[in-house]
């Protein structure tokens, strides 16, 4: 008896579960606490097979607005040129798209047109930057900070790359980055800069760091005033700036002075070869106190002298692991860094696979020696 219900059940719940849609089948039941789903939303996302479990995983309260144009978005983004795959990706990664106006994403498309070459290169941009897109809380900042970098004659593209990769520069009020550039430009012409190079170099700052805007002026100031108390000149700050890819507004005087307390007290050395280390390895600046102590230590710890680090101090710019592993590979080459330089060790993973490739090849092929005398086969 027991078995014959059993199976009547299995049955049952078979039956039920074909006359039940796919989307309903993904339901989860909500809690009494939690506001019910916008079953429209939920059932138009599914027909643009965007996977409602990642919805409900990491933005469940957007099904659960009473009001969404689902597919008056997919239409906007189906207009510039994206497939069924990119919509449903687009809508899954930032589903807020879908409660905004279709109005408003039309003027926002307009907007973004004019700093993108055509459609298609403004749909990959949304395609990695959703959310900066669909960010239309502040579309008259956006505007007149678009027409202001205009103005400068900065490229259309650098702009459009500020708009992805940092929208709260342009969501805040113009005035606040009218202030960063005018005391970016006035850096630039304070350090010996040339006037009709200071759009070139505006576009390296802005395109190295997007988030230079957000800094404020007077991070810039403090940063630059510390670095003139410590002897460099005009042109070595410039250089020091263009290195560093502006990061240098976003440095503390304090925590600069105790980088320079460290290395200037670890190698040994005056204050005019700190200056010289500095500008060779401007990052020493930018790391925290613990990373250098522990990145020096470790490179004593493999028998890397003092005066080697002074030489290629770049080598403080590469974790422990890192250099372990590149003096571990050259030893295996017959280089001994410790006996020789460390330049080798430097630079990025293509130039140290460079250099062991000319090591590698050194070890294969014999020595040719010119002077000594030719033995023939008679001898």
């Amino acid at each position: 008896m027991l078995r014959v219900t059993t199976a009547s059940l299995c049955s049952y719940c078979q039956r039920i579960r074909l006359l039940v849609p796919n989307s309903a089948s993904a339901f989860t039941v909500t809690s009494p606490n939690k506001k019910p789903e916008n079953q429209l939303t939920v059932d138009s996302l599914y027909e643009l097979s965007v996977d409602i479990r990642k919805v409900r995983k990491s933005k469940a309260w957007v099904l659960s607005e009473k009001s969404s144009y689902v597919s008056e978005t997919a239409d906007v983004l189906r207009d510039m040129g994206a497939d069924t795959a990119v919509i449903a990706l687009i809508l899954e990664t930032h589903p807020e798209a879908v409660l905004c106006r279709p109005e408003d994403v039309a003027a926002q498309r307009d907007l973004w047109v004019s700093v993108c070459p055509n459609k298609r290169e403004l749909m990959r941009i949304i395609e990695k930057f959703p959310a900066s897109f669909f960010t239309l809380t502040h579309y008259s900042n956006q505007r007149d900070n678009i027409l202001y970098l205009q103005s400068l004659h900065l490229s259309n593209r650098i702009i459009g790359k500020l708009m992805a990769s940092a929208p709260q520069s342009f969501s805040r009020p113009v005035v606040l980055n009218k202030e960063v550039i005018h005391t970016l430009r006035e850096t630039y012409l304070d350090l010996g800069g040339d006037e009709g190079n200071l759009r070139i170099w505006l576009q390296k700052l802005l395109s190295q760091n997007p988030f230079i805007l957000l800094r404020p002026a007077e991070a810039w100031r403090d940063s630059l005033g510390f670095l003139r108390e410590q002897g460099f000149s005009t042109e070595e700050l410039l250089g020091l700036v263009s290195s560093l890819r502006a990061s240098i507004a976003e440095l503390r005087p304090e925590c600069m002075q105790q980088a320079l307390a460290f290395i200037e007290e670890a190698l040994e050395c005056s204050k005019d070869e700190l200056k010289v280390i500095v500008i060779h390895c401007p990052a020493i600046l930018y790391y925290s106190l613990p990373t250098l102590v522990a990145r020096f230590h470790g490179l004593m710890d493999v028998g890397v002298s003092m005066e080697q680090v002074k030489e290629s101090p770049n080598v403080l710019e590469l974790t422990t692991q890192i250099v372990l592993y590149r003096i571990q590979k050259l030893a295996s080459y017959g280089y001994d860094v410790c006996s020789g330089s460390l330049d080798v060790v430097v630079g990025t993973k293509k130039d140290f696979e460079m250099s062991c490739g000319k090591l590698q090849l050194r070890q294969q092929r014999p020595l040719f020696n010119p002077v000594a005398p030719l033995r023939s086969d008679e001898d």
